[in-house]
């Protein structure tokens, strides 16, 4: 292999694909990139076995093979290498010779033919969504799947297409992020994608925005495509809750509020209510206004906020980092809080649409 190419094309490539290698890994190799020059372009890839990350850039080819670098060192000699061109050639010994202007570095490589291949999908029912859409749905469902190991299937985020609409859901127990898009599509699909998978994607959309994403989903791994990158990750097992039977078809107060303004007054409210042990706040709700308070052995703390009521006074109160974990990723200016009692779950959902839904349970107040 001996190839040339610019500095910053090659180490932008890195920090894509370097995204999914192991760092903590037994096997060696799973520590490395994978570089192949071949027609024209270096392709080069990083895997930990549950995603991996194909990028291609243009390369001047003068000799056509592949080696495996590791990807630590590889990324920090290309980082702080000069603006200029990097010339990369294998050397008999399976060492890697890199040159750039005055500088040169031979680092020992991995061969080629170690590193696992990434799964092959066929691309014959490709669905089309826009970059800005695909990165809101992730940012306002991913912050509610399950941190713990215990059942699987809920560290992901289900994606349901059917016909052209796409729902995302994610829950953990205490909470369910459900969010609506449209997407080029057709038939019926219903996976469920690792949060993590999703946090990368939406990563790498930090690129071009007129670029819509392509995704491909097969029962055991989906293809996210944009541009020159590729990322593909294997989905999780199992059957996912089933969330139509947790949002409730009714409710008995309906509150209309500013977002902001709530967002602050929680904030606020969840200073002292973090020295509890709930991150306890409770909601006092009349006619006009809703009041939110909150002790700890450190105070107490007031807050009132108006608001527009539909139905009857309630007294309910919540863990707050839920409620300011759902107000974070709201875009929305106002919107709408619905009950049914102090000890069923809360409706979150802006006032204009009904594309983002938000359940949270309540904590149940010693005299509920």
């Amino acid at each position: 292999m001996h190839i040339l190419c610019p500095q910053k094309s090659l180490s932008h490539s890195i920090s894509i694909v370097q995204k999914s290698v192991s760092l903590k890994t037994t096997l060696p190799i799973l520590k490395g990139i994978y570089l192949e020059a071949q027609d024209q372009s270096l392709k080069l890839i990083g895997t930990d076995l549950e995603i991996g990350i194909e990028n291609l850039i243009e390369a001047d080819i003068i000799q056509e093979g592949a080696v495996v670098v590791d990807a630590r060192l590889f990324s920090e000699i290309i980082r702080k290498l000069p603006d200029e061109q990097i010339e990369l050639k294998l050397q008999d010994n399976q060492q890697l010779l890199i040159k750039c202007t005055n500088t040169e570095f031979n680092i020992l490589c991995y061969s080629a033919a170690d590193f696992p291949d990434l799964p092959v999908i066929e691309e014959d029912e490709v669905h089309h969504l826009s970059q800005e859409l695909f990165r809101d749905m992730i940012r306002q469902t991913v912050f509610a799947t399950s941190q713990e190991d215990s059942r699987p299937i809920l560290t992901g985020v289900l994606m349901e297409i059917d016909e052209d609409s796409l729902t995302m859901v994610a829950l953990d127990g205490y909470r369910v992020a459900l969010r609506k898009g449209k997407i080029d599509a057709t038939g019926h699909h219903k996976v469920v994608v690792p949060a993590k998978t999703l946090n990368e994607v939406s990563r790498i959309m930090n690129a071009d925005e007129e670029t819509p994403i392509s995704i491909t989903l097969r029962d055991n791994h989906g293809l996210f495509t944009l541009g020159n990158t590729r990322l593909i990750s294997r989905l999780l097992e199992g059957e996912f809750i089933n969330y139509h039977q947790i949002l409730p078809k009714e409710y008995k107060s309906k509150v209309k509020v500013k977002t902001r303004g709530l967002l602050n007054s929680i904030e606020r409210a969840s200073l002292l209510a973090k020295e509890g042990k709930y991150n306890l706040v409770k909601f006092s709700i009349t006619d006009e206004k809703l009041v939110i308070t909150s002790n700890s052995e450190l105070g107490k703390v007031y807050e009132e906020l108006a608001i527009q009521l539909e139905g009857a006074d309630l007294e309910i109160a919540f863990n707050s980092k839920y409620l300011i974990d759902v107000l974070k990723v709201v875009d929305e200016d106002e919107v709408y809080l619905e009950f049914t009692s102090a000890i069923s779950p809360g409706i979150i959902k802006p006032v204009n649409h009904d594309n983002h839904v938000y359940l949270v349970l309540p904590v149940r107040l010693p005299n509920s």
